[in-house]
């Protein structure tokens, strides 16, 4: 091998050694994340596994409930949830979120109680929808909005952004969709499994 040829390959050499360190140092620190999709076409993110928050600070208006961040939320719902929001706050309405995105785990564990307070597995999938991958707070795009006369405000004013209530027996509960401003809500089921 040339003088001229080791020359080369050391600098190439060095040159992927301190990219590599570099890339290494960023990434301990949290500055860089690389990301390989090692499943093509899927996303990379499973929205069922994500987990919401188990509870937040208290509704303002109403301490009986939760006013939870939005975390969790598919993108396009969040932005959704802070639109309805300011549409609200502008006409003097508090939404409280008070439950929104669970994961698989927390629809599991909400199901197992409302077993537990109902008293029968029948009873408590009128509330709670198992298995959990059926629940739209799973999937990322249901909300329950407390007190009830805020619920009530959004399920006047609501579907414009895509916001409509799906179920006769919770006043609270509020899927998006972005069909609906155009569509207009769906009519009313009597629970979340239908009957």
């Amino acid at each position: 091998m040339s003088k001229t040829s080791r020359r080369v390959v050391f600098g190439v050499l060095l040159i992927v050694t301190l990219v590599v360190s570099t890339g290494g140092a960023l990434g301990y620190l949290g500055r860089l994340t690389l990301v390989f999709d090692r499943h093509p076409g899927k996303p990379l993110v499973i929205y069922e596994e994500v987990p919401g928050p188990k509870d937040g600070p208290n509704c303002a208006i109403d301490a009986r409930y939760f006013d939870e961040k939005p975390e969790g939320l598919r993108p396009e719902v969040l932005q959704a949830w802070l639109k309805l929001r300011q549409k609200a706050s502008e006409q003097g309405v508090t939404l409280c979120l008070n439950d929104g995105k669970r994961s698989r785990a927390q629809q599991q564990a909400e199901f197992d109680e409302a077993v537990k307070k109902f008293g029968t597995e029948e009873l408590a999938s009128k509330y709670v929808l198992n298995p959990p991958d059926r629940s739209m707070h799973v999937i990322g795009v249901a909300v329950d909005i407390q007190p009830i006369e805020s619920a009530q405000w959004v399920e006047k004013n609501g579907n414009t952004l895509g916001w409509c209530r799906r179920y006769e027996n919770e006043q609270w509960h509020f899927e998006y969709n972005v069909d609906y401003p155009r569509t207009g809500c769906p009519a009313l089921i009597p629970s979340a499994t239908g009957s």
